[in-house]
């Protein structure tokens, strides 16, 4: 005997949240939304409603529209309009040069990311890397942060992800390959 699973609850802003920097509540965007046929449009054309609204910054509509895309089934978590997209990050006790080197070095990256082969497209010295991952298909951007006691932050966004099912292996990968770094980093 198979149980059916409930519906995944997706987290959001709160009501009153979107209310205080909108004027309106979630429910209330939904109806205006409903009514002006925002089911049969895609992302730039629901901003594009919401645009036309008094008072709601950019930042706003497009929250409002992705909470909208959600709600109604037109977005998945982690689906983007490009695809699907999954971050992972980690703090290092280590400053953000040394987990930038790590990154850059083929020997040393080799020892934590082996087997990897992939292009970087731009690499801004110690603040950030963007590759082409080894598939050809999907973008990596890498970010180094600084954090107090001489720590840092790497955080990993995999983007163009073809479904969820992707997204669930390549978190899986980029946890245990930071896990590896910071590791032998930290050894």
């Amino acid at each position: 005997m198979s149980k059916s699973k409930a519906p995944k609850k997706i987290a959001r802003i709160s009501d009153a949240a979107v209310k205080a920097r909108t004027g309106k509540t979630w429910v209330e965007w939904f109806k205006i939304l409903d009514a002006a046929g925002a089911k049969k449009l895609d992302h730039k054309g629901i901003v594009a409603i919401l645009s036309a609204q008094r008072g709601i910054s950019e930042w706003w509509q497009q929250m409002v529209t992705v909470g909208y895309e959600r709600e109604r089934g037109l977005r998945e978590v982690h689906q983007t309009p490009r695809g699907y997209s999954m971050s992972a990050s980690r703090t290092v006790a280590a400053p953000p040069m040394i987990l930038y080197n790590a990154w850059l070095d083929q020997k040393t990256r080799a020892r934590w990311l082996p087997k990897t082969k992939f292009e970087i497209r731009k690499a801004t010295e110690g603040k950030s890397i963007r590759i082409t991952w080894t598939d050809k298909k999907t973008n990596v951007d890498v970010g180094f942060f600084p954090k107090p006691n001489g720590k840092s932050q790497v955080a990993v966004q995999h983007d163009k992800l073809p479904d969820a099912k992707a997204v669930a292996r390549m978190k899986g990968y980029w946890g245990k390959a930071l896990d590896r770094l910071r590791a032998q980093l930290e050894a």
